[in-house]
Formats: C-alpha cells, structure tokens, sequence
C-alpha cells in the first residue's frame, strides 16, 4: 500500500506561517502540537522549578534500600573494608550511570520506553523490560508499605503487642521446638532454644505465615490487604497530577525523614552499649576485599539503592526544562544516598546495640539479618527495651519508613504512568494514575497471603534484580557503542553547554561496560537454587516456574520486537539511530547543524580506525 504524507508530516519540513492543516481547522491540541513542532518542545508537563525535581530524586533514591538493606550488606561484606568497593563502584558505575539515564531523559524529553524507541526503535525492548522489572519492584514494594502501616499504626498503645508472648502460640512453639520469651521482657535469654515475641508476632500475628506452600500461598490476609489498599490510596493522591503533584509533595518525602533519622541518632549515641554496636558496624575484615562477592553486592546495593536501570530516573530528567544543569544534580543525590546509608547503618547499629548490651550479649549475637528481618523483628525488639516511651520511637521509625517508601514508590508508578501517558496522551493523567494503582494493588494481594513474602522474595529475585541487571547492561551497550559515546557526549554538550570531562568519558566508555559485564558474567555463574523459610525448602515447580516466566517474557519481548523490525518493519534498518533527536523542529535543526560542524571538525583532525577513535577520544575528548 502506498505510504502518502502531507508535507505537514515531513519531519524535516518547516511549517511556514500560510501552511495549514487540512480540515475545518485546528483545535486546541491541533495548535499545541504545532507550537510543540516549531519551537523548543517544552509543551510537556515541567517540574514547577528546579529544587521540585532534585527533591523528587532524593525521595525517589533515598528509601528502604538504605534503612535496612546497607547495613547488614556492609557488615556481611567486610564491614567497613565494604565501603571501599561500595564508593568504587558508585564512583564508575552508579554515578555515571545516573547522570546518563538523567541526560537521555531531559535530551529526549520522553518516558524511558519512548527514549528507546526515539534512539532506535527496536531499543524499545530496553525500555519495555526496564517497566517489567519497575512494575515488579512496585507491587512488593506497597506491601513492605503495608506491613509497616499496619506496625505504625499498632504503635499508638502504651504497651506494644510485639512485646508479649501469646497463649494461641504454644501449638506453633512446639512445632518448631522453641519457647518464646516476651521481647521486653529478654534479658540474657537468647539461645537456640528460645524465640523472640517480636518475631513470633511477626510470623504469626501480622504474616499469618505458613511454613510450607506445597499446598498453595493462601487467600490473603484482611488487615493487611486493607493496609495495602490505603498505601496505594495514599501514593495515587500524590501522583494523581504526576510531577505537578508529586514535585509539590517532594519537599515533605524527600526531607521529613532526615529529621527523624537525626533525632534516632541523637537518642541511638545516648544509650548504653550504642558504641560497641556502631563499632561493630565499622569494624573491617580487610581479606573480604579479595572475594568477588563482595565487589557483586557493592554493585545490587548501588543499583538497589539508586535507582539507576528501572527507568525512572529517565522519567523524572523527562520533566526537565531543556537546558536544565543535571550534573550538579546527580552529584548531589549519589552522594546524598550514600551519606543516608552511613547515617541509618550508624543508627540501627547503635540502637541494637543496646539490645545487645540489655541482653548481655555481643552485638553479633543479636543482629543476624537485613531486610524485613531488621525493620519487623530486630528492630522493634530493640525499641521495647527503651525505658522511656517506647511506643513514641516505635512511631517515629516507622511512619519515618512508611514516607521514605512513598517516595521511592511514586516513582516507580509514574515511570509505568509516563509509559502510558506517552503512548496514549489523550487519557487524563487522573485516570492512569488511578488505573495503575488498581492494577497494582490488585496484583499486590498476593504478596499478603500467608506465602507472600515467599512470592516477595522470588519476583525480587527474577523481577527485580535479574531484568534490572540484564538490561540496564544492554542500556549501556546500546548507548556507548550502537549511539556511540562521541554522540552521546554531543548531545550532553549542546544541551548544557558543558563538555564531559575524562572522568565521565572514562567510566562510560570503558569501566562501566567492562565491569558490567564482567559481574554479570559472575552473577550467572554463581547463581544457586531458592529456597524460602525457616526449613529452606525449596520452591514448589509451579511457582519457581512463575519467577522464570517473569524473566523469559522480559526477554521474550526484546527477542519479539527484534523479529518485528527485522522481518516485519523493515522500512529503517532495525539497529538506525538517524531519528534520535530533542523534540521540536527547530531545537532539532540547530542541533543536528551543532553535531555536523563538531563532527567535521573532530574527524579533520584525526582519521583512524573505530578502535583508535574510540580511545582517543575517551582520553583526548577529540
């Protein structure tokens, strides 16, 4: 069939002011469309100033991941010999990816799937399964939000309920061969034959847990289903506008929660035995340094904890005016999150120290494990030892990790909000935000069933750290050498009016790809077999069948979408970036002028093979 084209439609055609539209006449959207053709494309929806988006950014970076996740990954890992690798690996790594996911944002002016596509359309699959493994994350993450909704709001008692033992679980001590012992109460019990109300209460009480689901995960629980309803109720009341809402509310989430880490800070350093515990913190084991896996957990939990790969950071940069500075930004945030993960790891080690000191025992005794097992059970067993106003700090943690997971979970909804806002720019914004957030409670039920952290812990695994790592390296690689770094430094280049020093180019052409691949490579090799609960039982066929599918439609659809362009739509060759560019026709025109006239004088300078320009330019910048 005959392709015909007005030549309206020609995108190198620029509109004069006697061409018109054909029809009756051009309607609102009609117009915004052509002020959106010829001039600078900023008819998008734009952070209300500059201060909205890097608050935005520190609530979107700063969240669970360095409240009880760095700590115990420092301490299993060298403690502070950990350190060491971690800032190496934001260094070249975390920091410079950062700032290239936040300039393919702002240049693009586009959600990270429409980024993608605008690079080269069947990149599209980057952005697709950078969404599958965001929308992942985002459904276990409300029910870690839920769950601490429902301790916060079981914090306003002058007696908290996780600090007693329970008649109804005497059946259930004596199944697992273990007597508890009342949390407040836990003064130099603490032996194998003993286990803690805190975590019983964990378990049985707010989990309802099973220990086995060869049978199946359960219905879910009520209480924490509407827990879990209020959570998404609360994150789609602060992105219901998108960044007009949630840039507004930034300032609060981004930093309300450095207020309350500060005043458990102060309290943590006042408490008997508080040094022993942040000693323990600190305290290095040099030989870690040597293990490969040491340096792979310093690259999840710099991924883990930035956010870099799923997509949002080229969401929120998209909001951007054009020429906005975002390299100070990305300085700023990635040093800023790794300052809150020192700040809470002081803190929690402090705080269980005590508890250790209370129980006379030593701190590694006591504090055995990241995760929900720190902010549910070592955590709150700490607090009801306080001997004034347990109830108050048992508030101020958790509505402290109840905000830092709403800043971290609005924008993982408006990056799948974005995505369909892009695609559909018809639907009010209203009406996604509201479809999304149902979608995703509803998806979220499962993992409040009496199995629920066991499906947790499996589409975290597949969902959310194997998608993320594999295309966030395909990002890179997609970048540097199918785009090309020259270009992409360009583009950097005319949009702020900055050259990337060495540094930059340094990490981006060469040590991050490299060390990417190369962990990755070891995470494939060192990967073992799931097991979930107290008895490591692994996982039924059917549902570790569920965590594979995860993974294989992430992949599937990049195989899919190369088939398509290759064999189906071959009218641009499937790997061409000829129609990446800013938006707007103008903006487009000087910049293309801007890289044709660098291009000609870099070239003239140096001809060579691909190898050598590479190399000369990473170290010369020519």
């Amino acid at each position: 069939m005959e392709n015909k084209t007005s030549g309206l439609d020609n995108p190198s055609f620029v509109p004069g002011p006697n061409d018109v539209q054909n029809g009756k006449g051009s309607s609102r959207e009609d117009e915004k469309e052509q002020k959106n053709l010829e001039g600078d494309g900023e008819d998008r929806a734009q952070w209300g100033n500059g201060l909205e988006f890097l608050m935005s950014c520190i609530a979107m970076s700063v969240g669970l991941g360095n409240i009880w996740r760095f700590p115990f990954t420092a301490k299993d890992n060298g403690g502070g010999a950990f350190l060491i690798p971690y800032i190496i690996v934001l260094t070249v790594i975390g920091r410079p990816l950062y700032y290239m996911e936040m300039v393919l944002g702002q240049f693009s002016s586009r959600g990270n799937v429409k980024m993608y596509e605008k690079l080269s359309p069947v990149l599209k699959s980057i952005g697709f399964g950078q969404l599958i493994g965001s929308t992942c994350v985002a459904t276990y993450y409300c029910c870690l939000m839920a769950i601490t909704l429902f301790y916060l709001i079981n914090s306003f008692t002058g007696t908290l309920p996780w600090t007693l033992c329970k008649q109804e679980w005497l059946e259930y001590e004596k199944e697992i061969g273990r007597n508890c012992v009342e949390s407040a109460n836990n003064i130099g019990n603490n032996n194998n034959n003993t286990i803690s109300s805190s975590e019983l209460w964990f378990r049985l009480e707010v989990l309802r847990q099973k220990d086995n689901i060869s049978d199946g995960i359960g219905i879910p629980e009520w209480r924490l289903t509407l827990c879990l309803l209020a959570s998404w109720i609360i994150t789609f009341l602060v992105s219901v506008r998108g960044v007009k809402s949630s840039g507004k509310a930034s300032y609060f989430l981004a930093l309300f929660p450095y207020v309350i880490m500060i005043t458990l800070l102060i309290r943590a350093a006042t408490l008997n035995g508080a040094k022993d515990g942040m000693y323990y913190f600190i305290e290095t084991d040099w030989a870690k340094l040597g293990e490969a896996s040491v340096w792979y957990a310093a690259v999840t939990q710099c991924f883990f904890s930035l956010n870099v790969g799923f997509g949002s950071i080229i969401m929120y940069s998209s909001y951007n005016p054009f020429g906005h500075k975002i390299n100070r930004d990305a300085l700023i945030v990635t040093t800023l999150d790794t300052f809150t993960s020192l700040l809470s790891g002081t803190t929690i080690f402090g705080i269980l120290g005590n508890l250790a000191y209370e129980m006379g025992e030593k701190p590694a005794n006591v504090i055995s494990s990241g995760g929900t097992g720190l902010a549910f059970i070592s955590y709150p067993e700490a607090i009801a030892k306080f001997n004034y106003a347990p109830w108050l700090f048992a508030i101020l943690f958790f509505f402290m990790l109840f905000v830092l997971g709403i800043g971290s979970l609005v924008a993982l909804q408006n990056c799948l909000n974005t995505v369909i806002k892009d695609a559909f720019p018809y639907i009010p914004l209203w009406l996604i935000s509201l479809s999304t957030a149902a979608a995703m409670f509803l998806i979220g039920l499962i993992y409040v069933t009496p199995g629920g952290q066991y499906m947790l812990d499996l589409v975290d695994h597949f969902g959310g750290t194997f998608i993320i790592f594999v295309f966030a390296i395909l990002e890179v690689y997609a970048v540097v050498y199918l785009y090309g770094l020259q270009n992409f430094c360009l583009d950097l280049q005319y949009m702020t009016g900055h050259k990337p020093g060495i540094y930059w180019r340094l990490c981006w052409g060469l040590i991050m790809p490299l060390l990417l691949l190369v962990i990755f490579i070891y995470f494939v090799a060192t990967l073992e077999p799931l097991y979930y609960g107290i008895y490591n039982l692994p996982y039924p066929d059917g549902i570790l069948a569920f965590g594979w599918c995860i993974l294989g439609v992430g992949l599937l659809q990049s195989i899919v979408w190369i088939g398509y362009y290759l064999f189906w739509n071959t009218e641009v060759p499937i790997f061409s970036t000829q129609n990446w560019g800013p938006v707007g026709i103008k903006r487009t025109q000087e910049w293309t002028t801007f890289k044709q006239d660098e291009l000609a004088r870099t070239q003239s300078l140096y001809n060579g093979n691909w190898f050598i320009r590479q190399v000369e330019f990473i170290f010369l910048g020519r």
